[in-house]
């Protein structure tokens, strides 16, 4: 999920950066259960990675399914960095100032820099990312433009255009998949072609998910050029109008997610069947565009924010079946 679909507040900014850790303090967030870090980390962490997965589980469920699917000598690695996905995606609804977000941007920045060399600071995403690091060569060029490409999106505009958009959802959620798959010890170029088509998809439906919730806030960031090639302005969405026009500015946004689904899912023989379980992320887009082509593409109906109880069932037989 993106950080409109995560605003869930950090808590306050201490010295250090987000949530660190401190020999003796608990833990924040749900890890902590007022245990100390020193009782709770143990051998090997186990505190840290707790508390990454509990992370998971509340702010980014799908995410956290589809981490459960993965091989098991995969998931802490792939919990960790999901959740430190999810530390960058919640920056932005956490904050009441650009200048506190690019302060916490500017902590994961460092924060990488310190694992890469060896050291990192005492948070327990950050310790749990470390080693997902040591584990598996993860390349560092890929967390960083994660990283830049949050930080560049803490202004509150929306995309110029679907290609702004698309650029987005490749510099963080492709990134994200193309480390997933070093976690599988994959580097292949058809599986990273399908990852980009994949995180292209999955960023264009999370701006689609998140659309109600931005306007509750007041904010539209849904690409400007299909919306003024329907005639379509911000107010529209923010009076949650329902007319045809708004309904065919959802559609050809949702046509583009269609599309990149339909160009990864293409590649299927070229890919290597050791990387389909980083792409199980299809079958919650899939759902979803399922579910506004029902409702006539009315991106406020209610059934859109319902979840899919039948979700986890889903995942599992498509891995079972070796499909993406």
């Amino acid at each position: 999920m993106a950080a409109s679909m995560l605003g869930w507040a950090c808590g306050p900014l201490r010295p250090g950066g987000p949530g660190v850790w401190a020999r003796g303090r608990r833990l924040p967030g749900p890890a902590g259960s007022g245990r100390s870090v020193a009782a709770a980390s143990g051998p090997g962490g186990a505190g840290a990675e707790r508390y990454c997965l509990e992370l998971l589980r509340k702010r980014d469920y799908e995410g956290y399914l589809c981490s459960l699917l993965l091989p098991t000598e995969s998931r802490s690695s792939a919990f960790a960095l999901r959740a430190f996905n999810v530390e960058l995606a919640q920056v932005k609804d956490s904050v009441s100032e650009k200048t506190i977000g690019l302060m916490r941007m500017q902590f994961w920045k460092k924060t990488v820099d310190d694992i890469y060399s060896d050291n990192p600071p005492h948070q327990p995403v950050a310790f749990e990312l470390w080693k997902a690091v040591k584990r598996h060569n993860l390349t560092k060029r890929w967390l960083m433009k994660i990283i830049d490409e949050r930080e560049k999106n803490l202004d509150d505009k929306a995309y110029r255009n679907i290609q702004e958009l698309e650029n987005y959802a490749e510099n963080t959620q492709s990134s994200l998949l193309y480390l997933t798959l070093e976690i599988l010890g994959i580097r292949d170029l058809h599986a990273d072609h399908a990852a980009s088509h994949i995180g292209k998809a999955q960023g264009i439906v999370t701006c689609l998910r998140a659309t109600p919730y931005h306007s509750s806030r007041r904010r539209v960031f849904l690409p400007m050029d299909i919306c003024m090639l329907h005639g379509v302005s911000q107010e529209d969405f923010l009076r949650k109008n329902q007319d045809k026009n708004i309904r065919d500015v959802v559609y050809d946004i949702a046509s583009q997610a269609h599309l990149h689904l339909k160009h990864a899912r293409s590649l299927h023989k070229s890919v290597p069947v050791k990387a389909f379980p980083a792409f199980l992320q299809t079958v919650a887009l899939e759902d979803y565009l399922k579910k506004i082509q029902k409702v006539n593409f009315d991106i406020f109906h209610p059934s859109l924010q319902q979840k899919n109880t039948l979700l986890p069932l889903s995942l599992y037989i498509q891995s079972w079946r070796r499909r993406y």
